[in-house]
């Protein structure tokens, strides 16, 4: 799919990973409600979610949205007490089940509610959730979201949510932590009837009462909170189908209707996308729900079955190539991008923020896949390279637990980089192209740990890969080769790494391709020749330094 840090302009030029949506502001000190954000706190744990109804109105001209989200769930173990979340300065005004309003504890954006009827193990029960106000106003979204109430060249209204690291709670009450994905969502949406809203899953009904209508969508499928979206806009349709590993798939395209032709051939490589990633990842996981690219009047996001799309028409990251190789003009990086979060975000999806590198190192490495898938391996190489210069170690890629908070932008290209050192370890692209298949058939529509991801990783490589991760995801340190050579001697060891990392790297000594076996002490090589040059294959991650 995704907050996170960093004045944009500054972010632009300097970390270009761009779409790095790095939404959380920094901090390193938290607070009583970072806690109940990010935690799985005790009035979360004893419910597990099932079914949503979200049925509200969208009022554009008064940026005012209102209604109810049915929440459905099973109990887990016997509690009284329920954990909604709505962030100010909406209201929940009130709770209802069986008939019965509810007492409700206002703590921030935390809202616990006093159940009346006993919740007995096992037991699905469901609970009504009102609310209304004026949502928070995206500031520049997708980084500082919220909703975007703009309006299109037209002066009609053009309305969209993004709220990765603000929370879906930012413009709708729910369980606000990833941990607990709804099996399946209706969306209802009411708004002026000479607009449309576009949101996730397959459009059921459209209802027209005076002069609004109501879109009704349903989500089949699990998805996350901030998975779930509202566009609204004067909206033209356009579709195909394509045909791949699941079957028959449904290609929804939503754009404004001053962009129909130019969006015809430009979204052409939405079914690029799909060929090329069903070939590295396997099956889209969501053949149920369709897919769909809508446009918004922001860059974009990962919104499951319904990515969002704002990145003007234009090849790249809006015109510009993120590895200045020039292989980042071949294809339009939102498109790409944002639709590999499909695999890793919306298919396999973490259960803390400060696992978010499982999103975003593997969907940004899914760039250079797509580059290899068309245009081959030696160029996929140069492009995830040329977004090294883009890395500024500056904290480590694994964020704070149970507060909300998610690591460095370096997760991008820096994770990028990572996920392509390890193809070159495992020496056989089937296989590494078979355990990114397995990763999403072993992991389909679950959340997960970085433990987890790590151990399937050393077990499907065959590679204890406990130190490279570590050094990768844990530290700011890149491990570097230190060398020396006298004559027909080469010596070299790993220093700035932690303890036990032993990666070998492959080399050309004389013009001839060898692997060496680093590790902190020095290992020595002697060579019947003098030794007239030696280079290091620029695929691993690392720096080198010639004493």
């Amino acid at each position: 799919m995704v907050h996170r840090l960093y004045i944009l302009l500054f972010f632009i030029i300097s970390c270009i990973s761009i779409n790095a949506q790095n939404l959380l502001s920094e901090k390193n000190s938290f607070t009583r409600q970072d806690t109940l954000r990010g935690s799985i706190t005790p009035e979360r744990a004893w419910w597990d979610l099932t079914y949503y109804h979200l049925d509200i109105k969208v009022d554009p001209d008064k940026k005012f949205i209102s209604g109810k989200n049915t929440i459905q769930y099973t109990v887990l173990e016997r509690d009284s007490v329920i954990q909604i979340d709505l962030q100010p300065p909406l209201k929940l005004t009130k709770a209802i089940q069986n008939g019965k309003e509810l007492n409700i504890k206002y703590d921030g954006n935390a809202h616990f509610i006093n159940l009346i009827d006993k919740q007995k193990a096992d037991d699905v029960n469901s609970i009504d959730i009102y609310y209304s106000g004026n949502p928070k106003e995206a500031v520049r979204a997708p980084w500082d979201g919220g909703i975007s109430w703009k309006k299109d060249l037209n002066g009609n209204h053009f309305v969209a949510s993004s709220c990765q690291g603000l929370g879906a709670s930012v413009w709708w009450p729910c369980k606000d932590h990833m941990y607990d994905e709804v099996d399946s969502m209706l969306i209802s949406v009411n708004v002026p009837k000479n607009l449309m809203n576009v949101s996730n899953g397959r459009l059921k009904r459209i209802e027209q009462y005076g002069d609004t209508k109501t879109y009704h969508w349903f989500v089949k499928n699990p998805i996350n909170n901030y998975g779930v979206n509202i566009n609204i806009g004067d909206y033209a349709n356009f579709s195909e189908v394509y045909y791949g590993l699941g079957g028959r798939l449904d290609m929804d395209y939503y754009v404004l209707k001053d962009n129909l032709e130019k969006a015809k051939e430009h979204f052409k490589d939405a079914p690029k996308m799909m060929k090329a990633f069903e070939h590295w990842f396997g099956p889209y996981p969501f053949y149920a729900d369709s897919f769909k690219l809508v446009e918004t009047p922001y860059l974009g996001m990962e919104h499951q079955s319904s990515v969002t799309y704002g990145n003007k028409y234009k090849k790249g990251y809006l015109g510009k190539d993120i590895s200045g190789t020039g292989w980042g003009l071949k294809f339009d990086f939102i498109i790409i991008h944002e639709s590999g979060h499909e695999w890793f975000a919306n298919n396999i999806t973490y259960k803390d923020v400060a696992d978010m590198w499982i999103h975003e190192s593997f969907t940004s490495y899914s760039e250079n896949l797509f580059v290899d898938y068309y245009y081959g391996k030696e160029a996929s190489s140069e492009y995830v390279i040329g977004t090294r210069k883009n890395i500024r170690n500056d904290k480590p890629i694994i964020g704070h637990y149970n507060v909300n908070k998610e690591g460095s932008g370096d997760m991008y290209n820096k994770g990028a980089n990572m996920l392509h050192t390890l193809r070159q370890l495992i020496e056989n692209d089937e296989k590494w192209r078979n355990i990114l298949r397995g990763l999403n058939k072993d992991f389909y529509h679950q959340t997960v740990t970085t433990q987890q991801i790590e151990n399937y990783l050393s077990l499907k490589t065959g590679i204890d890969l406990t130190a490279f991760f570590n050094q990768y995801l844990r530290t700011t340190k890149i491990p570097t080769l230190e060398y020396t050579i006298d004559k027909n001697t080469l010596k070299y060891r790993w220093t700035n790494t932690v303890d036990k990392f032993d990666m070998p790297i492959q080399v050309s000594i004389n013009e001839k391709e060898q692997w060496l076996f680093p590790k902190s002490d020095w290992n020595t090589i002697s060579l019947e020749s003098e030794i007239i040059s030696f280079n290091v294959d620029r695929d691993f991650y690392i720096e080198i330094n010639k004493l």
